[in-house]
């Protein structure tokens, strides 16, 4: 998919940054990058994997007093063309000047698509693939191959240390627009070195049999333009607000209702909200400091040819962020929109503006609350409306499109859909095998998971919090249970990193509670909110394996640690290639106390997915999340308050007078 830009330069006239939190501006952007040639003299060496603001000390930012100055610090990840290892810094836009860095030679700096777009002509050049083409009576078709190049893990090879390498898998299209995931060259693979682009192998796997898959031919597409029957179109559905939007922008903060919010982006990332708070009678409250999803991976389940590499991590490998659409009017989202962009840099640390790369606007949210009064005869109903802010990331073949709800009721949720097009494979027609289904003749989409990872630093009602684990008890049948009907809920803090390492339990109908004990409600409880895990995920890699092990935090549903300024991503700083000893497990090894603390609490979530049918061409929307409710945090029913109104432009299609007096 195309990634439309505009490219910024130094003079471009942008607005001035605001508030300590917002993202680096373009202009900022070219003067880190200004900063780190001046101090790195590799000249077209140079590549960027990442500048990024260095989030303020959370005190500055609590105390922030508009106009007044505040530093501005950007974190810095880049490497040398042609040379193993990273180079990570912070350097001082004010001072103009590298203030620290460290070099690291284990680590693997993430995949930039400007990397990857060589790829292609190089292991279609290469006479190895030629051959293996020749093989399969391919060669004539040789410029219609399409190289999608695949993050490789760890797996201790030996060729592959001291590289950055990429696993090449091969489709082909038959013409430009075709569908080229309908097309799966089986078995057929390139190993290259991303740095060097030499290709180390080629493997086929069906050379010694040559029992080979055939390319399946059917065509299956899904562009408008290709497409020669639909169905009749939808009447129509407008989202009109002729008063305007009920939320207000200024700069990256957002006012809605009686929340407020800042939003920040960034290449790995994406989107990120800041400083989540609620204003009730009068006095805002704090609820989420910092909100991201930091983390995803993909494990695939078959064991079979290459296809036992894929474990790649979309955020930590190449970055939602950097990987962002520019979401279109009508399309993406509907209603009365306000955009933002966003600003990354790329592989050569110019600034990159990713226009409508963030959509803000209000969905109505169905009912509220209603209650019918049989005595009295009367009604009271009031209608819901949530605020929206979504971005869309396309990474290869899959486009995820998130999404956080701000309710009008204190509740705040997190959907992440996924759509696109499912990794397809090539099979025998009717013989799929054990680890997939087939979607189509010859066409096999294998079994895999999507699991993220939420970072959420929380700050209810102030910043020490803990969490508690709530576990509904069936009382045994005997004296305290004469009649088998009782049961309660058990709740236990969770005092340390160690015993926070928590899974769900059906059994128990678990959650979490994040309560601050400081703080109390009028029945004398600790103010709270409550974490609803919609969508764990049981793992099924093995933890120690070569793919478990860079993972392991989809082991356990929820980590809490305390808060600590490096420990930004689940699986660690560097995904590509490691070893998995970054990460969840070794920060909580140190088993920290999380009571009554500045804690941030992870949650694994996401999809189990066998592939159906109906999943391709084009996968439908599959959905996953979770929410975070007020638990005790007001009083009563915060949207009690809600004026009593009827949606003037509704209408009834049976009769001709009004259906809502």
């Amino acid at each position: 998919m195309d990634h439309p830009v505009r490219s910024a330069s130094l003079t471009e006239a942008i607005a001035d940054v605001a508030h300590p939190l917002d993202p680096l501006s373009a202009r900022e952007i070219a003067r880190a990058a200004a900063i780190i040639r001046a101090h790195f003299p590799w000249g077209d060496d140079l590549r960027v994997e990442t500048i990024d603001i260095e989030e303020p000390p959370k005190e500055l930012v609590r105390n922030y007093v508009q106009g007044t100055p505040f530093p501005r610090i950007v974190r810095f990840n880049i490497y040398r063309r042609g040379v193993m290892g990273v180079w990570q810094g912070r350097a001082d836009l004010e001072r103009d000047e590298v203030i620290s860095e460290t070099f690291r030679a284990d680590a693997r700096a993430m995949v930039a698509v400007e990397e990857v777009l060589l790829i292609e002509k190089t292991v279609k050049a290469d006479p190895r693939f030629q051959e293996a083409l020749r093989r399969r009576g391919l060669l004539a078709e040789v410029d219609n191959m399409c190289i999608d190049p695949w993050t490789v893990g760890q797996f201790g090879y030996e060729e592959e240390q001291g590289r950055r390498v990429l696993n090449c898998f091969v489709w082909m299209r038959a013409f430009p627009l075709d569908n080229y995931y309908a097309h799966p060259v089986e078995g057929l693979h390139a190993l290259i070195d991303l740095s060097t682009l030499e290709i180390l192998r080629v493997d086929d796997h069906f050379e010694a049999s040559g029992d080979y898959i055939p390319v399946p031919r059917a065509p299956l597409n899904f562009d408008a333009d290709l497409l020669t029957e639909f169905r009749p179109p939808s009447a129509p559905l407008d989202v009109v607000q002729p008063a305007g939007p009920g939320y207000r922008v200024e700069g990256n903060k957002v006012t809605w209702e009686n929340w407020d919010v800042r939003v920040g982006f960034n290449g790995r990332e994406g989107l990120v909200l800041h400083t989540i708070g609620y204003t009730h009678q009068g006095r805002r409250r704090p609820v989420v400091y910092r909100a991201s999803i930091a983390e995803m991976v993909v494990p695939y389940g078959t064991p079979e040819r290459s296809h036992y590499r894929k474990n790649v991590f979309d955020s930590g490998e190449i970055g939602f962020g950097r990987m962002a659409n520019s979401l279109k009017l009508g399309c993406d989202c509907l209603g009365t929109i306000h955009y933002i962009d966003a600003v990354v840099p790329d592989l050569f640390g110019a600034a990159r503006t990713i226009e409508n790369a963030i959509c803000l606007h209000e969905e109505d949210a169905g009912l509220s609350w209603k209650h019918f009064d049989v005595r009295s005869g009367r009604t009271e109903v009031r209608r819901a409306r949530k605020l929206v802010i979504s971005s869309i990331s396309t990474i290869g073949n899959y486009e995820y499109a998130s999404y956080w709800y701000l309710h009008q009721d204190g509740r705040i949720e997190y959907e992440m859909k996924a759509t696109g097009i499912i990794n397809t494979a090539g099979c025998h027609p009717g013989n799929p095998g054990r680890y997939g289904t087939e979607v189509a003749p010859g066409i096999v989409g294998h079994i895999h998971q999507h699991i993220f990872c939420a970072r959420l630093d929380m700050e209810v009602d102030g910043p020490n919090n803990t969490v508690v684990e709530c576990d509904t008890i069936a009382v045994p049948p005997g004296p305290e249970n004469p009649y088998g009907n009782a049961f309660y809920v058990e709740e236990r803090p969770l005092l340390a990193e160690l015993t926070a390492q928590r899974d769900s339990d059906f059994a128990r109908m678990r959650y979490w509670k994040i309560i601050n004990p400081e703080r109390r409600n009028w029945v004398g409880t600790p103010v709270a909110y409550k974490l609803e895990a919609d969508s764990a995920v049981q793992p099924f890699t093995a933890p120690d394996s070569p793919s478990g092990r860079r993972g392991r935090f989809v082991q356990h549903q929820i980590w809490v640690t305390p808060f600590h300024p490096e420990e930004r991503f689940p699986a660690g700083e560097f995904v590509n290639q490691s070893s998995g000893n970054d990460g969840l497990p070794a920060w909580t090894a140190h088993d920290r106390i999380v009571e009554n603390a500045d804690i941030v609490l992870w949650h694994s979530f996401g999809l189990h997915h066998l592939p159906r049918p109906e999943d391709h061409p084009v996968q439908p929307c599959v959905v996953c999340g979770f929410k975070l409710l007020p638990s005790g945090f007001f009083d009563q029913n915060p949207v009690i308050d809600l004026p009593r109104t009827a949606n003037e432009a509704s209408c009834c299609t049976s009769a001709s007078e009004s259906c809502c007096d």
